[in-house]
């Protein structure tokens, strides 16, 4: 297994446009690292990067050390499972899995541990001898995953490969990657989705891409308490970060901020003197809301509800060109439709950003 490093790696086609540009990354062994962001934002062309099936336009990529720009994919140490499955028909489980391995001229001894291990770690023992079409979508990602195993990489690449899964076997097959991961501690894994909870359960660290460039790098409960900027603060978490105009009335180790709507709040988060009057927006998650009848974040009639079971969505009627702002209320509460409702926060889960910027970590 391998460390990975991307210094100021680029990527540009036809010489005008450019997709990703100044992309830093170091990548340690053991991780399994989480490249997420909006369509369009570069994260499956870095991947590909990664395996070789890019070319870098600028930059240096290393894989164990080793600078990789120039090196053939199949020199790199890497193994690629993809969106889809691409297992060969006419072939069995155990056929599909050694194949690679019969290529590169691996004695029958070598071949049979290697597939005999992967099966064990990926529960695939009792289907060696059954072809793709006699499997479950999720039993035959398992077996593209297998195949990589079998090669024993320095890194292995994930390029969404729960997409093409129902809801019920995405569930069970990111299980599955989950206790892989477990059980290959040294394996380093690069993975891109654009499904969040793959990303927040599965990843060591998340990369959030965006504009071209790396927005934020951290482990998935720091993203998500401590966001840098708004872009990750509306990215990370669903339904998305509530952000809410106002001006600074009061600093020290607390800020309070006087809402735009007329409502008031106060943040964790210190300021300065400096910082006295100064617009921010404020961030707070639905899921941070509380009802109150007193001082609030918000007010204002709630326009729709959902019912989740465990909690119940609020979504407040906002006026043309407002963004619309969500509370996430446990339990059941379908008679608010139509009411007017009032919405407060405490203080350590209010968010200030100034310029798009989080305060927090000047």
């Amino acid at each position: 297994m391998a460390d990975v490093k991307l210094t100021n790696v680029e990527k540009t086609y036809g010489g005008k446009v450019n997709v990703l540009k100044n992309i830093n990354l170091e990548i340690k062994q053991g991780e399994l690292i989480v490249f997420v962001g909006p369509s369009g934002c570069g994260k499956s062309t870095l991947l590909r990067m990664v395996a070789g099936l890019e070319k870098i336009t600028d930059g240096i990529l290393e894989i164990d050390g080793q600078t990789v720009n120039d090196v053939p994919p199949a020199q790199r140490g890497i193994a690629m499972v993809f969106q889809s499955y691409a297992l060969y028909p006419h072939m069995t489980v155990r056929d599909n899995m050694s194949f690679a391995l019969k290529i590169a001229g691996k004695s029958k001894s070598e071949i049979t541990e290697s597939v005999t291990n992967a099966a064990k770690i990926l529960q695939l023992e009792p289907f060696l001898d059954r072809l793709p079409k006699a499997l479950s979508g999720g039993q035959r990602q398992r077996v593209a995953i297998g195949r990589s195993i079998v090669r024993d990489p320095k890194v292995y690449l994930f390029d969404e490969p729960l997409s093409n899964l129902d809801a019920a076997l995405r569930v069970a097959t990111r299980i599955e990657i989950a206790r892989l991961k477990e059980s290959m501690p040294d394996s380093t894994m690069i993975y891109v989705t654009h499904d969040q909870v793959e990303a927040m359960t599965l990843a060591s660290r998340i990369v959030v891409l965006a504009n071209k460039g790396i927005a934020q790098v951290g482990a998935p409960l720091d993203l998500y308490e401590r966001p840098e900027s708004e872009f990750v603060a509306q990215f990370i978490g669903s339904p998305a970060m509530n952000l809410i105009g106002g001006k600074i009335t009061k600093t020290g180790s607390a800020t309070t901020v006087g809402l735009d709507n007329g409502g008031e709040v106060t943040s964790a988060i210190p300021t300065s003197e400096a910082d006295l009057g100064r617009v921010v927006n404020v961030g707070v998650r639905p899921e941070d809301f509380v009802k109150t009848d007193g001082v609030f974040v918000h007010e204002g009639r709630v326009d729709i509800t959902e019912a989740l079971g465990e909690v119940t969505l609020l979504y407040f009627e906002a006026p043309e060109g407002d963004a619309q702002v969500i509370a996430k209320i446990p339990g059941t509460h379908a008679a608010l439709r139509r009411q007017a409702v009032r919405v407060t926060a405490a203080p350590d889960k209010v968010h200030l950003f100034s310029e798009g910027k989080s305060l927090r970590n000047r």
